[in-house]
């Protein structure tokens, strides 16, 4: 059986599996189940990282949350944790992803769009009131300016009373994933990766429940790439930051048990599970063959999952339910540790509350009507199943020697590759789409006339004028000497390439805004990719 890249779906033909229409033992000659399979919660952790897996605990349930002001969103968090959602997921505008102020030129009409705008410490107070940091988990995605959010997050906790090695949560914080598909990058990509790995031995030293990065599949595939490429790329990216850390000073075995991967699920259900399980037992083997860790915890790959967003379509966006359902049902399979369930109207607007809410019950009924989570990989032995996932994981080494044979993911980054073959990838499938032998259910086929009338989520003018409002205001009031002193640390910390952290925490409580931040930070690592307006 042969599996063809592509985008939501692989293409599969009669001809496919020796010209049969079914798997059977004998295209599985020389197989071993022991060493290939072992029990779940044992290397290579094919078939789960627990033993029991969801038996005793449930994945994570998360929706991801996020627009106008830090006080609306605020508000939305405290709804879904009322409705059931395990953990928080929080989404930045655009000005805070691209590390830029609401009151910037270039923010206008963005600021709350597509995320909650955080600008100052003050917002991040706002944004977590009233909830506890030291009960929650939360997960933060952002990238760019990661550490600068962390160091937010860190001041919230402090305020709180809450010790540093009590919190819970995950940055995002994969920049490398930037430089090949999402394109939310300010710094070249050295200074860029140099702040990751700061954030990474910081939390090793302060932060050791905290995952310093989630190792980011998803944008790579929603920007086009097959289910192999998005598994090779993100496996790829997770070794060099496990690389760079070595070369830091860093013992594996002390933060490689924190770092997480996100992986997106799409339409080719069985595809979708061979691809998560081929991925916990690649990363295994990497990380005890060939970066020598001796503990456990360090081979095993802990993963979130989110449905597909490219896969959502304005058209009968009801029908975006069942999508989510399937890709849902397929990451359960797949024995992912936290889930986001897109919801119907993203391919619209952000989410409405009734919107976000029947996308959390649909994982909710998952685990607990379908009985599916009293079984660790049920799958697991089918025929299908495991030479899928031979021949992904196949696929995906493949992809991870051609990327070791140009030195590396950096050198992989100057040379366009990445790029280049997400591109080649999605204008394949769009080929298939193109000439019907991809069928989209009411976009290509099965066709209504009419438009949705969906309630949408709609941000007002007023946001953005409140926002830029209450940030002059902070600006206006704060301690000059203090501000100015910690951003002189920075620049200098920055420049004798110290650690970065501790000062972005002195800035922080100083009052300096993301953009001042960011700003002293580019006049020492420089721009990328951009002219004088960057």
């Amino acid at each position: 059986m042969s599996i063809e890249p592509g985008v939501g779906k692989s293409k599969r033909s009669a001809d496919d599996a020796n010209g049969k229409s079914f798997v059977g033992p004998e295209d599985l000659r020389g197989y071993d189940p022991a060493s290939a399979l072992s029990v779940p919660g044992s290397f290579p952790f094919t078939r789960g990282v627990h033993r029991t897996m969801y038996r005793d605990k449930l994945w994570t349930m998360r929706q991801f949350a996020g627009f106008g002001s830090a006080a609306d969103t605020n508000e939305r968090f405290k709804y879904l944790l009322a409705h059931g959602t395990t953990g928080l997921s929080t989404a930045f505008d655009l000005p805070t992803l691209m590390g830029r102020d609401s009151d910037d030129k270039l923010a206008l009409g963005e600021v709350g769009r597509c995320g909650v705008a955080v600008s100052t410490l003050s917002d991040m107070h706002v944004l977590y009131d009233g909830i506890n940091l030291g009960e929650v988990s939360t997960s933060m995605t952002i990238n760019a300016p990661a550490a600068i959010v962390l160091a937010f997050y860190i001041c919230v906790a402090k305020k709180q009373g809450v010790p540093l090695d009590q919190l819970r949560g995950t940055l995002q914080n994969d920049i490398l994933k930037e430089f090949h598909a999402q394109n939310e990058y300010v710094f070249p990509p050295e200074p860029s990766v140099k702040l990751v790995i700061d954030t990474i031995e910081y939390c090793t030293q302060h932060m050791p429940l905290w995952n310093t990065v989630s190792v980011s599949g998803y944008h790579i595939r929603e920007a086009g790439a097959s289910a192999a490429e998005e598994l090779a790329f993100t496996i790829a990216d997770g070794m060099a930051y496990t690389q760079l850390s070595i070369d830091r000073g860093l013992d594996v075995d002390a933060f490689a048990p924190r770092l997480s991967f996100f992986f997106d699920v799409h339409n080719d259900f069985f595809e979708e599970i061979a691809k998560l399980r081929a991925s916990r037992r690649m990363w295994a083997h990497i990380m005890r063959d060939r970066f020598k860790a001796k503990h456990e915890r360090s081979w095993k790959l802990r993963m979130h999952c989110q449905t597909a967003g490219v896969t959502l379509t304005e058209q009968q966006p009801m029908n975006n339910v069942m999508r989510v359902a399937y890709q849902a049902m397929a990451a359960v399979l797949g024995g992912t540790q936290s889930l986001h369930t897109n919801s119907m109207d993203e391919t619209l607007a952000l989410p409405t509350e009734e919107a976000a809410k029947v996308a959390l019950r649909t994982q909710q009924i998952i685990a607990h009507e379908t009985n599916v989570p009293q079984v660790a990989d049920p799958l697991g032995g089918s025929y299908f199943i495991e030479k899928m996932t031979d021949e992904i994981e196949a696929k995906a080494y493949a992809i991870i020697d051609q990327i070791d044979a140009m030195g590396g993911v950096l050198p992989a980054i100057d040379r366009g590759y990445f790029r280049r073959t997400i591109a080649e990838s999605a204008q394949a499938e769009q080929r298939r789409i193109d000439g019907g032998e991809q069928k989209i259910v009411g976009v290509t086929d099965f066709v209504e006339d009419g438009t949705h009338d969906m309630e949408m989520l709609k941000i007002s003018q007023d946001t953005e004028d409140k926002q830029v409002s209450k940030l002059k205001d902070i600006k206006a009031k704060r301690d000059v000497a203090k501000h100015q002193a910690a951003l002189t640390r920075l620049r200098e910390d920055a420049n004798q390439d110290k650690n970065v952290m501790p000062a972005l925490v002195e800035a922080a409580e100083a009052d300096a805004t993301v953009g001042e931040m960011m700003d002293t930070m580019k006049e020492v690592f420089g721009a990328y990719g951009g002219g004088p307006e960057w």
